[in-house]
């Protein structure tokens, strides 16, 4: 798979042709699931990491600056994924996803590759391998198969050509040590017997060593010792190897504020790929598989057949926006002048004893979700000269201290992705700082706030659940939808603050049609409940919750509830 052959592609998905992105991400997942399948051997997390790798792709694709350097581009985002994923999980989490019993990668590639003798073996021998080293199998094995250059391999690894040989040699190493364990524990050496009596059944390094050990003094299980086999290096069973096909049933589903959405389900179990796009969905990211739960756009969603709306549960039942136990570090204006609720029945306006610019006497409040099937009031439309962003047309930001500085006069959108499926916890918010002029608080939308239910039984939210432990906002901060839009007439920076809780936010310039069309985006359309308008087109719209115009040293200091 040439990343120079899809060239026309990848310029046409650039400009924004929704069938030629829909082509390229059937064509390069079945190189994702891959990369991540072999890295993680079919842990529970893989459908997760291969989702966020495609969805960062696509919404950073307009960053990518040569087409023909794509595939090591994408190989390098699914690394990325990759480690962060190792970075944010626990021991105690990655035995109960153990223990729910995912799909193993490496029965997948014997059973799905047809893999019989020595290649099986290899298959097999990966699940005695450390997390680095299946991480470097998992490109070190397409690399042998001609799907990957060493050049891309060394990129994605982040090292130079010179020290990925020698990692590279290293791990084969180990990969052989484990193939001679997979051959001996097929062997009926009573003495391994006595020696594995008391083992689980489950690979781990303890037991690695263990019967290695006695492989190296036991002629029985030492393959090399017995007359007439040869043992073949890996790298020549690989060569030419097909990748292995993604399973029937697996939905890949992604949601860009409207920029496209593709889902795409393996079509064949033969060797080799087969994969057809289904259809192209808009936001929210909905896919047509019974019963399935996967993350798009950072929220979970239960998707459903088309024409069954999910059960709908009391809107505030997995809130968890506390509301404030003290005062705030600067108290904001009285309640006759702030409403708790700046909704479309009860717009925020200034008292008539008020100055005559009330702006920034009025900031977000904790409230409460409107009715799903309320359409939203209409927005008010504010001049648009445009905005331009120092990070571009799309900035993805998910690590604190990213950040990214708007100027001009517009609409800015601010997307959500918060993932309790890596850490839970308080979620430290993004702050707005050397704010000049104005900024608003216009609307939120994305068909979902984010703690709506999106389970039958009410418990689980793009905040989180049981099984993954819940997203905390800080008290009295107000609860986000997966879209909130902001109007801007000056100049500010937004900043990335995360430190507890684990989440992303991408933001981009936007207009006020496509705020409209957002808000608009109903549940006879697939989303949970329509959008909220907050902007009653005078001065005292709401300003965001932390916002500034000093520039402090940490922004993660920006007091809640500022007043400008």
């Amino acid at each position: 798979m040439d990343g120079r052959q899809w060239r026309s592609t990848i310029a046409a998905a650039q400009a924004g042709d929704r069938r030629a992105l829909d082509e390229l991400v059937a064509g390069w997942l079945p190189l994702v699931y891959n990369i991540v399948g072999r890295a993680l051997n079919g842990h529970a997390d893989v459908d997760d990491v291969v989702q966020e790798t495609m969805l960062r792709a696509v919404d950073n694709l307009d960053t990518l600056r040569d087409p023909d350097s794509f595939r090591s581009w994408l190989v390098a985002i699914a690394m990325r994924q990759i480690r962060d994923r190792a970075r944010r999980r626990t021991a105690d989490r990655l035995a109960d996803a153990d223990a729910r019993g995912a799909a193993d990668f490496a029965e997948l590639t014997v059973l799905r590759l047809q893999l019989e003798g020595q290649r099986r073996e290899v298959a097999e021998a990966v699940r005695w391998l450390d997390d680095e080293d299946r991480q470097l199998l998992s490109l070190w094995w397409l690399e042998v198969a001609g799907e990957l250059t060493r050049r891309e391999l060394a990129a994605a690894v982040g090292i130079s050509r010179q020290h990925a040989a020698v990692r590279v040699q290293r791990m084969k190493a180990r990969l052989e040590t484990a193939r001679g364990i997979v051959r001996a524990l097929d062997s009926s050496c009573s003495d391994l017997g006595r020696v594995t009596a008391r083992w689980s059944g489950r690979p781990d390094s303890v037991w690695r060593k263990r019967i290695a050990r006695h492989i190296r003094d036991c002629a029985r299980c030492d393959a090399d010792a017995v007359p007439g086999e040869v043992v073949v290096p890996a790298e020549r069973l690989l060569v030419g190897l097909a990748l292995v096909p993604v399973p029937v049933g697996f939905t890949l589903s992604l949601a860009f504020g409207g920029k496209t959405a593709a889902a795409a389900t393996a079509a064949t179990a033969s060797v080799g790929w087969s994969a057809k796009v289904l259809g192209v969905l808009t936001k929210p990211a909905v896919a047509v598989t019974a019963g399935a739960m996967m993350v798009a756009g950072g929220a979970y969603v239960v998707t459903q057949p088309p024409g069954e709306r999910p059960p709908q549960v009391a809107p505030t039942a997995l809130s968890t926006a506390r509301a404030p136990v003290a005062a705030a570090p600067r108290a904001p204006a009285p309640a006759a002048s702030r409403p708790a609720s700046p909704s479309p029945s009860l717009p925020a306006s200034p008292s008539v004893t008020e100055r005559a610019d009330p702006y920034g006497t009025v900031v977000d409040a904790v409230d409460r979700a409107p009715d799903p099937d309320t359409p939203p009031a209409a927005l008010p439309r504010r001049p648009e000269s445009g905005i331009t962003s120092s990070g571009g047309p799309r900035t993805v930001m998910n690590h604190r201290g990213e950040h990214v500085t708007f100027t001009g006069e517009g609409y800015v959108l601010v997307r959500w992705q918060i993932s309790p499926q890596y850490r839970p916890g308080g979620l430290v918010m993004p702050s707005w700082t050397g704010l000049k002029g104005r900024l608003f608080h216009v609307a939120s939308g994305g068909g979902r706030r984010m703690d709506d239910p999106v389970s039958a039984d009410g418990r689980t939210s793009g905040m989180g659940g049981p099984a993954t432990g819940y997203t905390v906002l800080p008290d009295g901060t107000q609860q986000m939808w997966q879209n909130e839009f902001f109007y801007l007439d000056g100049t500010v920076t937004l900043t990335q603050n995360e430190r507890g809780a684990d989440y992303g936010i991408t933001v981009a310039p936007s207009t006020w049609t496509a705020v409209t069309e957002d808000l608009a985006h109903g549940p006879d359309r697939g989303a949970i409940r329509y959008g909220l308008v907050r902007d009653n087109g005078e001065d005292s719209a709401p300003v965001p919750q932390y916002v500034t115009r000093g520039e402090p040293q940490d922004p993660a200091t920006v007091a809640q509830r500022s007043r400008v």
